[in-house]
C-alpha cells in the first residue's frame, strides 16, 4: 500500500470519527425525537463508511460484509422508528 493511500485512509477515518461525535452530540442533545433519529440515520451511515474504510486499510472482505449487515439493519431501523413517530405504531 503507498504511503499515499494509508495517510488517505487514516484521514479518513479521522473524519468519520469526528462526524460520530458531532451525531452522538445531537443524538443526545437533540430538541426534538425527529432530530434524534436524523442523527441516528447519519450515525448509522458513518459506521458503516467507517468499517469500509477499515475493510480497504486491512484488505479483508469481511468488513464489506460487516458494512452491508450495518446498512441492511440501519435502513430498517430507521424506517420504523420514522413510522413509529409518524403514526404511533409500528406495525398496523
Amino acid at each position: 500500500m503507498s504511503p499515499f493511500l494509508a495517510w488517505s485512509l487514516w484521514t479518513a477515518m479521522g473524519c468519520l470519527a469526528l462526524a460520530m461525535g458531532c451525531c452522538l452530540l445531537r443524538m443526545l442533545r437533540g430538541p426534538t425525537a425527529q432530530d434524534r433519529v436524523m442523527a441516528l440515520d447519519t450515525f448509522y451511515v458513518n459506521g458503516m463508511l467507517a468499517m469500509l474504510v477499515l475493510g480497504l486499510r486491512y484488505g479483508s472482505g469481511m468488513y464489506f460484509e460487516a458494512a452491508l449487515l450495518i446498512a441492511l439493519f440501519g435502513f430498517v431501523g430507521s424506517t420504523a422508528m420514522s413510522k413509529f413517530l409518524l403514526r404511533g405504531e409500528v406495525i398496523e
